[in-house]
């Protein structure tokens, strides 16, 4: 596995190549893993970039404390069969203040995780598109690999990708979750042995919300902003502070209404437990 940590450094050891691309932040686990594995069959050579992203981060988040296990995420990554890691310092893929940014359509970043975390999207935007820049510049296009976990994500960059007709298939790959249902997730390390025990009730909450939201909406028993409040409620019962337990429409997440067919759903959630925020989604 070569492991890069220059720009210059990994376009050379791109080039006429058709990468399957994988961006991450490290502190790796399997469902990064899974997304390396699905990648593999899908270029000729498989990237994986590790970068914590200071844009992504509002300045009372984790950015100073984020994980940062890279001699764990570089033999995981081998085992995975990675090709080429790129690992660039700050000073590389930011070598003068990044004033240039893309800012994603507000109708869908400024809502759910938007709402809750302002310019979170344009930060993960305009890292994406520079990673893009980096891995597929010197090659003319490829394929990258993106996590389901982050629904919303996945769709802000699929749109950035169709709008600025960038040559990159995205590819999502399906959530990784431990045996009892609960997401995996860099930031579950931060749970403490009872926290972690409790953790599961989010996807159980979706789970309930999804399985009650067809028959209560079209039988006119409950309204959805009903079920989404009293899934709500489940969850600050149990201790945590939610932020959204919501029903969207899979297309543009607009709240969903009694005439959109349950296929066309997802159930969304975040929340914190402790001092951890934790999201999942379910499609139903």
């Amino acid at each position: 596995m070569l492991i890069a940590r220059s720009i210059p450094e990994l376009r050379a050891a791109l080039a006429g190549r058709r990468p399957a691309f994988v961006p991450t932040m490290g502190n790796l686990h399997e469902g990064h893993l899974s997304l390396v594995r699905q990648a593999r069959p899908l270029g000729d050579t498989t990237v994986v970039s590790i970068f914590v992203n200071r844009l992504q981060f509002l300045p009372h988040e984790d950015f100073d404390s984020y994980p940062r296990t890279w001699d764990a995420d570089r033999a995981k990554l081998q085992a995975a069969g990675c090709d080429v890691l790129f690992a660039p310092r700050e000073t590389d893929l930011y070598p003068e203040p990044q004033t240039f940014k893309v800012h994603p359509d507000p109708h869908l970043a400024d809502l759910l995780e938007g709402q809750f975390r302002p310019g979170f999207f344009t930060g993960v935007a305009t890292v994406v598109m520079k990673l893009f820049s980096c891995v597929f510049g010197a090659n003319g296009g490829g394929t990258a690999v993106f996590g389901r976990k982050d629904y919303q994500q996945l769709m802000v960059i699929r749109q950035m990708v169709r709008q600025f007709a960038l040559p990159v298939d995205v590819v999502a790959g399906d959530t990784s979750r431990a045996p009892d249902g609960l997401a995996l997730s860099s930031r579950n390390g931060y749970l403490n042995p009872q926290e972690r025990q409790e953790a599961v009730a989010l996807s159980h909450t979706l789970r309930s919300l999804a399985d009650r939201w067809a028959p209560a909406v079209a039988a006119g028993t409950l309204r959805g902003a009903d079920l989404e409040q009293q899934a709500m409620d489940t969850l600050r019962a149990r201790g945590w502070l939610p932020d959204y337990l919501t029903v969207r429409r899979r297309a543009d997440l607009q709240p969903a209404t009694a005439q959109d067919a349950p296929g066309s759903l997802v159930a969304l959630g975040a929340a914190r437990l402790g001092a951890t925020r934790l999201i999942d989604n379910l499609e139903f």
